[in-house]
C-alpha cells in the first residue's frame, strides 16, 4: 500500500490517542512507520528515525530484540493463549517465582514475611495494573475489619493510567477533570518535584494520614518519576518518609512502576533507590519489551491473606487475557536478557552522559530551564506552559527532520531511549535533540 493510502485511512477511520483529531486529520503528515531495529524506527519511505521514548516507554530493548522475538515464537507455537481462571501453565508459574524473587525486599532476611511481595497477579497494561492494586486495597479493607478505609493519598501531577479507578488517583488535571463526576473522592497533596520540596509535600501526606487514620486505604505514587507530568523528579527522602507514615497508622503504600520499573531509574525499581518496600507494585511496559500487552501487580503476604477463607471474600477480577502464555513468556526471557546483558550496568554507564547533556544544553541553549536526569531519562523545559504548550513540538518538528522520533510532553522535551541504545545512537540522539533545540531557541 502506498504512504498516501495509508494516511487516507487512518485520517479516514483511526482516532489516536492524546491527539487533537481536528487539527491532526487537517494538518498533520504523520510518520507512517513500517518497521523496527535495535533504537531505530523506519518509515515507508525507507527514512530511519531514532526512537527518543522507546514508543511511548515499552521498549527498553529495543525493537525486535531477537531473543525475545524467539520466546514470542517458540511459545505462540505451542500454546498461544489459555484461560488462567482456576488452571495455570508454566509461563505465568514460573514468570511470577521469578518476580519474587527479584522484588523489592526479597534480598532482605530480616524482612517480616507479611511485608514480602510474594504473589502475582497478572492483567494487561499499567492501568489495569493499577486498578488491581485500587481493588485489591479497598476489599482488604473492607473484608477486614476497616470498611471505612475507601480513600487514597495522591500526589499533585500523578498520572497512574486510563481505567476510572487509575484516573480517579491521577492529578493531571487536564486528564481527569472532565471525568470529574465519576470519580471517587482522594485526598490530593502537592507533588515532591514542586517548588517549597519534598518536605512541603510530605507534610500534608502525614497530617492527612494523622488526621484521617481510619479512613485512608493507603498512599499511592510514581517513585521518583512522575513521568507524564513532564518527567518531574524528586528525591527517595520522600518516599523513605512516606513509608515510616503509612506504617505508622498501619496503611499501604502502592508503588506504580509502570513507567519506572525494571531499570529505567539505574536502580531494578526505583523504590530501590530509596530502600523502600511498598505494599504493592505495578508493572507493565518494560516487563514485556514492547512486544506484547502485559502487566502485572505484585501483592504483599499479609494482602494476599487478607482474601483467604470463605469464597466469598475472593478477589472477583481478571481480564480474559490475564497472565497469557505469550506476554509470559516474552517477560520471562526480558528478566533473562537483562541478567546477561548487564542491563542495569549499561544504564550505569551511559547515565552520566544524559545527564551532562541535559546540563550542557540548559547552561548554553537560551530559554531552557530545568534540566534534569536519573538514569536514561533526561529532561528539560521551555517555559512553563504545560502540557498543552506548544513550544516542545517546535522541537519535535525540528528534531523529525533530523532523523529523530521526539515527542514531547507540552514544553517538557525529553528522551527515555532503549536502555540498551548503542553508545553511537546515544550520542546521535543527544546531539540531535541539541541541535533541535538550539534551532527553536534561536527562533
Amino acid at each position: 500500500m502506498e504512504r498516501a493510502d495509508i494516511v487516507k485511512l487512518d485520517k479516514g477511520h483511526v482516532w489516536h490517542p492524546y491527539t487533537a483529531m481536528e487539527a491532526y486529520i487537517a494538518g498533520t503528515d504523520p510518520l507512517v512507520i513500517s518497521r523496527a531495529e535495535g533504537p531505530y524506527l523506519f518509515d515507508v519511505d525507507g527514512r530511519r528515525y531514532l526512537d527518543a521514548n522507546g514508543s511511548w516507554w515499552v521498549s527498553t530493548l529495543g525493537h525486535r530484540h531477537p531473543r525475545l522475538l524467539r520466546a514470542l515464537t517458540e511459545q505462540a507455537g505451542q500454546l498461544p493463549h489459555v484461560s488462567l481462571a482456576g488452571i495455570t501453565h508454566e509461563p505465568a508459574a514460573a514468570l511470577a517465582s521469578e518476580l519474587v524473587a527479584m522484588a523489592p525486599g526479597a534480598d532482605r532476611p530480616e524482612l517480616p514475611t507479611g511485608e514480602r511481595l510474594t504473589r502475582a497477579f497478572y492483567s494487561d497494561n499499567g492501568s489495569t495494573a493499577v486498578e488491581v492494586a485500587i481493588k485489591m486495597t479497598a476489599q482488604y479493607w473492607a473484608q477486614n475489619g476497616q470498611p471505612r478505609r475507601t480513600r487514597f493519598i495522591t500526589l499533585s501531577g500523578a498520572f497512574h493510567g486510563e481505567t476510572i479507578g487509575s484516573t480517579s488517583v491521577g492529578g493531571v488535571p487536564l486528564f481527569r477533570e472532565v471525568f470529574g463526576p465519576l470519580l471517587f473522592d482522594v485526598v490530593h497533596v502537592p507533588s515532591p518535584a514542586e517548588e517549597g520540596g519534598w518536605e512541603r509535600a510530605f507534610a500534608q501526606v502525614q497530617a492527612a494520614l494523622r488526621e484521617h487514620p481510619d479512613e485512608i486505604a493507603g498512599v499511592i505514587v510514581e517513585p521518583i518519576i512522575q513521568g507524564a507530568a513532564g518527567m518531574q523528579m524528586y528525591s527517595p527522602d520522600f518516599l523513605r518518609a512516606v513509608r515510616e507514615a503509612t506504617r505508622a497508622v498501619d496503611t499501604f503504600l502502592i508503588a506504580d512502576e509502570v513507567f519506572t520499573g525494571l531499570g529505567r531509574t539505574g536502580a531494578r525499581f526505583a523504590v530501590d533507590l530509596a530502600g523502600v518496600v511498598p505494599d504493592l507494585l505495578c508493572l507493565a511496559k518494560a516487563l514485556s519489551g514492547g512486544l506484547m500487552p502485559f502487566a502485572v501487580t505484585l501483592a504483599s503476604e499479609r494482602i494476599f491473606s487478607g482474601f483467604l477463607g470463605a469464597s466469598s471474600r475472593a478477589l472477583y477480577y481478571g481480564h480474559s487475557y490475564c497472565g497469557n502464555p505469550l506476554g509470559a513468556a516474552v517477560a520471562r526471557e526480558v528478566l533473562a536478557v537483562y541478567r546477561d546483558e548487564d542491563v542495569l550496568g549499561q544504564v550505569a554507564r551511559k547515565a552520566p552522559k544524559v545527564k551532562a547533556a541535559f546540563e550542557r544544553m540548559a547552561a548554553t541553549l537560551p530559554g531552557l530551564v530545568r534540566p534534569r536526569a536519573i538514569g536514561m531519562v533526561g529532561a528539560v523545559d521551555l517555559g512553563g506552559g504545560g502540557y498543552l504548550a506548544s513550544s516542545g513540538w517546535r522541537v519535535y518538528e525540528a528534531a523529525r527532520r533530523r532523523g529523530l522520533y521526539l515527542r514531547p510532553l507540552g514544553d517538557t522535551v525529553y528522551i527515555a531511549p532503549a536502555l540498551n541504545i548503542p553508545d553511537a545512537a546515544l550520542d546521535e540522539l543527544l546531539a540531535g535533540v541539541e541541535d533541535s533545540l538550539r534551532e527553536v531557541a534561536r527562533g
